[in-house]
């Protein structure tokens, strides 16, 4: 058996946990520069607040309804997060953590333990240590664990927000309830085809043949297919490296001078380069791109992206800041208000198993400084040791309006109890 646990309108919850004058109240998240809802209350839900609404577009609502709103704490959602998957790691030592708020567990071994009062027990102390509500699904694959999951979250007091397939006649009562558009790794535009040849449930798309499913949605959808008909088919994964990084920003104002790109070009190089050196990895190409703000029609408009083949896979802020700006060079254009501009490197090597060139190689002496910068950047703050092209003076700012405090990751915004 499988169990999916996930913590229910996440970031809003991590809101409430230190802000309990708000439950019952809508609360929605913000994402980066506090441009669009990234996560919702129920109460924000039912006052019909669309997921990735525009937040200036909602002013009106928000004022109307007392919407309480909150520009994204990454710092505080994360150590949520660690904090409710180590107390999930105690209930099985097989486990996957899917996303910051999901994780499953593998249940195997487990027949002679009574699953609604474990999944209940879990949800128990995860809301009682942390104060973050959650939902499990238990079913005998990932799939339907994903569709108990579901069922739980929807009704939570009938099924006290625990919810088991173990029989044949639950997983199809189960799939003929749920759209095949709300199916784990069915997107959008597989739900469109599939609904033009008469599938709209879970059920329906079970009921297909093999083959038609092979050749709509590949391998992928066939193992989504068995594991939906209760044929294990897909097992934990484990984590895996990133396959690229990417590092981008909208800016706060438009910027006009090629220096003000290439500060900020550098800087993203090099956060690329500092996360590739924790996972241990080494990029053999790189992307800049830039582009105007296209909302601005009384602007001229302008858009493009280089790709680069680095001489020898690196690391380094140093040399990645380099190639990132000399491909700047070559794609910026005078005249034109840039309101947003990244890097993304790609094509990894592990860095502790590089094979040196005949005449170009990394210059070995970067490896004990990025290591150096690491640490003292670790244990003063991000950002403190910089490149001399980075602005000094510039901490990575984002229109953060409305953020709350850091309450478990910095002292300074520690949460005061009077008695």
């Amino acid at each position: 058996m499988f169990a999916l646990i996930d913590c229910n309108n996440f970031y809003a919850s991590c809101e409430r946990v230190f802000r309990p004058d708000l439950n019952g109240k809508p609360v929605v998240v913000l994402s980066n520069n506090d441009g669009c809802v990234i996560a919702r209350s129920n109460e924000a839900k039912a006052i019909g607040i669309p997921m990735g609404a525009p937040a200036f577009e909602y002013e009106k609502l928000f004022q109307q309804h007392g919407v309480q709103v909150f520009s994204a704490n990454f710092a505080l959602y994360g150590d949520m997060s660690n904090r409710v998957m180590t107390i999930l790691s105690d209930y099985s030592p097989e486990m996957e953590i899917y996303s910051i708020d999901e994780c499953f567990l593998k249940l195997h071994g487990f027949n002679l333990f009574n699953l609604q009062t474990y999944g209940e027990e879990i949800r128990y102390k995860v809301t009682k240590w942390t104060g973050i509500p959650i939902s499990v699904g238990i079913a005998p694959t990932k799939a339907l664990a994903k569709v108990a999951n579901r069922i739980a979250k929807k009704y939570p007091n009938e099924t006290n927000s625990v919810y088991i397939i173990d029989s044949e006649e639950k997983r199809i009562k189960a799939l003929k309830w749920l759209r095949v558009e709300d199916v784990w790794g069915i997107g959008r535009q597989h739900s469109k085809r599939l609904n033009a040849i008469g599938i709209n449930t879970a059920f329906d798309f079970t009921q297909l043949d093999d083959e038609v499913v092979k050749k709509q949605m590949a391998i992928v959808g066939l193992r989504l297919k068995h594991d939906l008909q209760g044929v294990p088919t897909l097992d934990l994964e484990e984590r895996q490296i990133k396959k690229n990084i990417a590092t981008t920003r909208s800016f706060e104002t438009n910027y006009t001078e090629y220096e003000q790109l290439a500060e900020r070009i550098s800087t993203f190089a090099s956060s690329c380069a500092e996360k590739l050196r924790k996972q241990n990895s080494c990029c053999n190409s790189l992307m800049v791109f830039i582009h105007t703000n296209g909302h601005r029609t009384d602007l001229l408009q302008y858009s493009r992206n280089i790709v680069v083949k680095l001489p020898f896979p690196t690391n380094s802020s140093i040399e990645l800041a380099k190639f990132a700006t000399q491909a700047l060079q070559r794609i910026f254009k005078k005249g034109y208000a840039y309101k947003k501009s990244g890097v993304i490197v790609q094509d990894f090597t592990q860095a502790n198993s590089l094979q040196k060139k005949l005449f170009e190689n990394r210059d070995e002496r970067h490896i004990p400084l990025m290591q150096a910068i690491d640490k003292m950047n670790l244990l003063f703050g991000q950002q403190k040791i910089r490149l001399a092209s980075q602005d000094t003076k510039r901490v990575w700012k984002m229109k953060q309006q409305k953020l709350s405090p850091r309450y478990t990751t910095n002292l300074n915004d520690i949460i005061t109890i009077n008695v």
